[in-house]
């Protein structure tokens, strides 16, 4: 599938802004399941330095400075992405480890071998460990069940539970309260999803990117009508002849919309940027000096491209 994302960002900014660093994640990375054609960011006013780095986690970032004085900042990036239904396979749900042997396999002892998912087990700026998460998943996570097969359980239990609320919770809203509530919003159930795996002593990753909306029959696609989306992504170790765990692969959840696969939980998703949690990932973040009172607009069009 051929998808063309625009993600437009409008600051308003009384009294001016006199000097500012900002820092962005708005360029997606080609991977096995998808290839980035094109890619731009464009920054109005003119930043007076500007450059792109990978971080380290692989994802794209665009550090900026404006050294003038400014009303106004609009930030337009787009991007043409080809998304492929055939991202990574991997072992069937029922065929991954028992989720216990996981648990053992990256807990600390003396002589681990390190695995770089290790990084994903532990608490993040947005991400507690709690009992609380644990207890929660405790109820698809029973004994001896493969470790695919109850994540995928507990993320069709968020998006059979959870109520979808536009606008009921923000960027500071603590997960282990969206939980409380059972709603919230894409974040939210990410943030949920990811605390209740590591708080059982799994790897889990925040991803941030765009989902392909289809509008209602008879109606026209909205410019600017649509929104970043977030899931989670888990590690699955394999198996060897022995019964031993090693490296593996990472299989992506969707709890806002009851997805999942190896790699991308389908063509109709675009990855942005992944990290530990929304932290990591933020569409835009940075220091101003000045403006005091501010407003924000985000308009977002993710629309297939006829070949």
């Amino acid at each position: 599938m051929l998808l063309e994302i625009i993600h437009d960002t409008h600051y308003s900014y009384d009294p001016n802004v006199e000097i500012a660093q900002h820092f962005a994640h708005l360029k997606p990375t080609s991977l096995n399941s998808q290839q980035v054609l094109e890619s731009e960011v464009a920054i109005n006013p003119k930043p007076a330095w500007s450059e792109e780095n990978l971080d380290n986690y692989g994802n794209i970032c665009t550090f900026f400075s404006l050294q003038n004085r400014h009303s106004e900042l609009l930030i337009s990036a787009k991007s043409i992405v080809q998304t492929s239904n055939i991202a990574l396979v991997g072992s069937k749900p029922a065929e991954t480890p028992a989720w216990e042997l996981v648990r053992e396999y990256f807990r600390y002892h003396s002589k681990t071998k390190w695995d770089p998912a290790s990084e994903f087990l532990f608490s993040s700026p947005f991400i507690n460990l709690r009992p609380e998460f644990a207890e929660f998943a405790r109820a698809n996570f029973t004994t001896g069940r493969p470790i695919l097969e109850a994540a995928i359980d507990l993320t069709q239990r968020i998006y059979g539970e959870f109520h979808y609320v536009s606008k009921s919770t923000d960027i500071g809203t603590p997960a282990i309260e969206a939980l409380n509530k059972r709603e919230g919003v894409c974040q939210d159930f990410a943030h949920i999803l990811i605390s209740a795996l590591r708080s059982l002593g799994l790897p889990a990753k925040y991803i941030s990117g765009y989902i392909l909306t289809n509008p209602p029959p008879g109606q026209a696609r909205l410019i600017g009508g649509d929104a970043s989306h977030a899931w989670v992504s888990i590690y699955i170790p394999s198996v060897d002849e022995n019964g031993l765990l090693h490296g593996g692969l990472w299989c992506d959840l969707d709890p806002t919309n009851n997805r999942w696969g190896y790699g991308s939980p389908g063509e109709d998703y675009i990855h942005l940027a992944q990290g530990r949690d929304y932290a990591d990932v933020s569409p835009i973040r940075g220091v101003i000096h000045g403006g005091s009172d501010h407003t924000l607009d985000v308009a977002v069009t993710v629309r297939p491209i006829e070949r």
